[in-house]
């Protein structure tokens, strides 16, 4: 395996990467829940985390965001280890829908299965999958398991999800299509309340950044040392990532940069360069997909210049 460059030259690229890229125009900030209309669109930034916890950043990588469907990375990384992979793929699926992530159709064509863990079906399907008792302890072992994934500091957001509990009316009605066809394992209001507040944690970018590099790092934290999933289970957790990570530019996003990612429409952008490093960046104008334009120009020029595109 080629070795990464030096520190200084691993900083100096994340520092010229976000100096061409962190005000390039074009995008929109998503305007269908209120508290992400309101994010200064002109926010960005680029953090790098190897797989031995160094870390590298430029920008506004303090600022906390919403962590939104980079959630269902950390919910997919619990639910394998409670159900295991197979289970996962019986259960929910692993296959790209070819839809937008909140798609009704793609659930109609397929008999109300969500095909992907990583779309807005499949990730209340996977919350209601979950080992849990209540409520309030599916919705504790989640943010457990982000905060474990992470640097250990989220927090959940009341404001943003107190506007994406009273504007989720149209994952209200997923949720009781999934329950209709006995792919609800709970609740189906109870998932999508608890899917919501999953999303609605806060996050900087070097949290993102720590989390790929925890998966490039086969389930080790490099940050805190901690395993906080098995190995085996990092490789088809990724295999989602690839189908799905990106919503229906992931194909594009594979042949262009060729490196598991997943998005949210909070403007941040994780990619995971297995056995290497983590890439994460944050700005919230969104392309029509609902991927940060800003973050896909960032990330791409890194994986680029350090040659990681994982098909070569």
């Amino acid at each position: 395996m080629k070795s990464l460059p030096s520190a200084s030259e691993l900083q100096a690229l994340v520092d010229n990467t976000y100096q061409q890229f962190h005000a390039l125009p074009g995008g929109e900030n998503a305007s269908y829940i209120p508290y992400l209309a309101s994010v200064p669109s002109d926010l960005a930034a680029l953090v790098i985390v190897t797989a031995t916890g160094d870390i590298f950043q430029a920008g506004d990588c303090e600022y906390s965001f919403a962590i939104e469907s980079i959630s269902k990375v950390a919910t997919l990384a619990l639910l394998m280890e409670d159900v295991g992979p197979e289970t996962v793929r019986e259960k929910i699926g692993a296959e790209p829908t070819g839809l937008p992530f909140n798609s009704v159709l793609a659930l109609c064509e397929h008999q109300d299965k969500p095909l992907s863990p990583l779309v807005n079906a499949g990730a209340m399907a996977s919350v209601s999958l979950l080992k849990a008792d209540s409520p309030e302890e599916r919705w504790q072992r989640i943010l457990d398991m982000q905060r474990r994934i992470t640097t250990g500091k989220l927090t959940l957001s009341e404001e943003i999800n107190q506007s994406e509990q009273t504007t989720n009316f149209h994952n209200r009605g997923i949720a009781w299509l999934l329950y209709a066809a006995g792919n609800c394992f709970c609740d189906p209001m109870e998932a999508c309340e608890v899917y919501t507040r999953q999303c609605s944690t806060l996050v900087t970018c070097r949290d993102l950044a720590v989390m790929a590099a925890t998966l490039a790092n086969l389930g080790e934290n490099p940050v805190s040392g901690e395993q906080v999933m098995s190995a085996e289970n990092v490789a088809p957790l990724l295999a989602e990532m690839t189908m799905e990570g990106l919503y229906d530019y992931s194909g594009d996003w594979a042949f262009e940069v060729g490196l598991p990612g997943k998005s949210g429409v909070g403007g941040g952008l994780l990619a995971v360069a297995p056995g290497k490093l983590g890439i994460a960046a944050f700005s919230p104008p969104l392309d029509e997909s609902g991927n940060s334009v800003r973050g896909q120009r960032m990330i791409a020029e890194v994986a680029k210049a350090l040659n990681l595109n994982i098909y070569r």
